[in-house]
């Protein structure tokens, strides 16, 4: 570690003209006070991901380029989500020098003055440092009370989720080349990198006020996000539609049984709303388990087609465009 290391740090954005010259001045006010010090080396960027922005933030990525040769991007040829335009960044980066990347949201909620303190995990050896919130304090009680029960759910399917983790994170040049051997297609990063079994540190933040526009993040991405980590870790939920298909048939058994003895003792039971009931019950439970299966057979398709997770239609500072990428 030291003025020899490059770093990259990858800030991924969309529609973040808002916020964009605000967070890219303190970044790079930050960046420049690293390599000063030779706390990293000279070739060290900031590397902005333009997640098919509809407004005027590539335009403002090419201007930051040309006002400092320091920043630097890429951007998707569209809206590809935000757990691809962070793989995306750190690919990128790693191909063009990178020994280590930090991730972090333009927004900069998460607190950028512990950046030295990821290096400093880097330099201890450490080849992933997370990110983790001090607490949701901030968050609404709704908000707060869905992701803890989130981090529980994950944990008795077995993914080895770091809790209160977030995507702010430091990965040496060897982590993501290893996190870019996985092919699929629907990407769960959080999950992923307790996968790779590297030395780990963490670094604890609090979550600032986001200063200008709104978040991008909104309640559907924040689902999608949260179904593709069951979906992609675990088939837990599978085994859980198989056993309430036991339990449903053992009910229905009972049912039976008591449903034969009061015809042989010639109890005339009207059952309308008993057959009623049961019809909507089954119903929904057998609808229930085929969207289930259908979720994961809908998965194996996905990723049988082996397509590229994204396509580069623009890059600045570094490279040229229009390259695709598995």
């Amino acid at each position: 570690m030291g003025k020899d290391t490059e770093l990259f740090i990858v800030l991924p954005c969309f529609n973040e003209e808002e916020i964009l010259p605000s967070s890219a001045g303190k970044m790079r006010d930050l960046l420049h006070r690293l390599v000063e010090a030779g706390t990293v080396g000279q070739g060290s960027r900031l590397l902005f991901v333009d997640d098919g922005s509809k407004d005027r933030t590539w335009e403002l990525i090419e201007e930051l380029h040309q006002t400092d040769p320091s920043c630097g991007g890429i951007r998707l040829s569209r809206n590809r989500g935000h757990q691809i335009a962070i793989f995306s960044g750190m690919t990128y980066a790693v191909e063009h020098g990178a020994d280590c990347v930090i991730t972090i949201d333009a927004d900069l909620q998460q607190d950028i003055r512990k950046i030295p303190e990821f290096l400093s995990r880097y330099e201890e050896g450490c080849d992933i440092v997370y990110g983790i919130r001090k607490s949701r304090d901030s968050d609404r009680f709704l908000k707060k009370t869905t992701a803890t029960a989130y981090y529980k759910l994950m944990h008795m399917l077995g993914c080895g989720l770091i809790e209160q983790s977030a995507d702010y994170r430091l990965l040496s040049a060897r982590a993501v080349k290893a996190l870019s051997s996985y092919g699929e297609s629907n990407l769960f990063i959080r999950g992923l990198v307790p996968e790779l079994g590297f030395k780990s540190g963490t670094v604890y933040f609090d979550v600032n006020e986001r200063e200008a526009g709104q978040s991008k993040y909104t309640v559907k991405k924040m689902l999608t996000l949260a179904f593709d980590g069951i979906t992609s870790f675990s088939i837990q939920p599978i085994r859980w539609v198989i056993g309430l298909g036991f339990f449903v048939f053992i009910i229905s058994v009972v049912m039976m049984i008591v449903t034969l003895i009061d015809h042989i003792r010639g109890v005339t039971v009207p059952g309308w709303s008993t057959l009623t009931i049961s019809i909507w019950f089954l119903g929904s439970v057998q609808l229930l388990s085929l969207g289930v299966i259908g979720e994961y057979v809908g998965r194996t398709y996905m990723e049988a087609k082996k397509r590229p997770r994204y396509f580069l239609s623009d890059e600045t500072g570094l490279g040229d465009g229009g390259r695709g990428h598995d």
